[in-house]
């Protein structure tokens, strides 16, 4: 059996997500089809990750597996030009039939931006948020330093997170103010469903309201979506990188 991994860049504006929906348009359900008018085989689609409607993807990383040897260049030519132009695979590997796009992932890391005027060129892929600039980013960063580590961010996802294991191990976290545009940037392990706008969120009230390290640990141990704050925008939100 042959094994295709492939890394795919989408703007999400137009999109429940990346996972298949019954009553819904996919980026998977786009790749997948256009994979198996190709192909001429059916396939199962693996992504490291689900994104969130509307969100974007820089890094998105997928595979999949099937009875014929592709044309590598040949392959990546004919997908993007059946892919519509909101999406685009931008490398094909062939490796190790065993490889997981999801599983043998060992870090995510999500870019979110923010853009401090209105803009054409910037309104799709970041938050208009006209205050950012008033914020103070070494705040930002030092009350950010308590994400770091294992914690159960249940406080931080989606009520209806039908999961057992809550527990992400963050390893990275900062925030950096531009001229134009300013960004958020985490990488984890893991993340559960809406958890990093909700951090942003929760984040920026924190720092709006000069509010120090307990009260993002409250917000912890709480382990209740109520007690953190509401999310930023999909639209500033983008799946930046999977490591292997």
């Amino acid at each position: 059996m042959n094994n295709y991994k492939l890394i795919v860049q989408y703007d999400g504006t137009n999109y429940a997500g990346w996972q298949m929906q019954q009553n819904a348009v996919s980026v998977q359900q786009k790749l997948i089809e256009a994979i198996e008018t190709i192909t001429k085989e059916k396939v199962n689609l693996i992504g490291s990750g689900r994104t969130d409607s509307g969100v974007h993807a820089l890094g998105q990383v997928a595979n999949f597996r099937i009875d014929k040897e592709l044309d590598i260049f040949k392959f990546q030519y004919s997908l993007n030009s059946l892919l519509p132009n909101d999406i685009s695979v931008v490398k094909v590997d062939k490796v190790n039939e065993s490889f997981h796009a999801r599983f043998d992932a060992k870090s995510r890391s999500y870019l979110y931006l923010f853009s401090r005027n209105k803009s054409p060129f910037y309104n799709k892929y970041s938050y208009q948020f006209y205050s950012i600039e008033k914020f103070n980013f070494e705040y930002l960063n030092g009350i950010s330093k308590i994400i770091l580590g294992e914690h159960d961010f249940t406080s931080f996802s989606k009520k209806n997170v039908e999961l057992n294991d809550k527990n992400c191990i963050v390893s990275g976290i900062h925030w950096k103010k531009g001229k134009e545009l300013s960004y958020f940037y985490i990488t984890a392990n893991r993340f559960l469903h809406g958890m990093v706008r909700t951090i942003i969120g929760t984040l920026l009230f924190a720092a709006n309201n000069n509010l120090d390290e307990k009260y993002l640990s409250d917000v912890f141990e709480q382990k209740n979506r109520k007690e953190a704050e509401e999310s930023v925008p999909a639209k500033g939100l983008f799946l930046f990188k999977v490591r292997y």
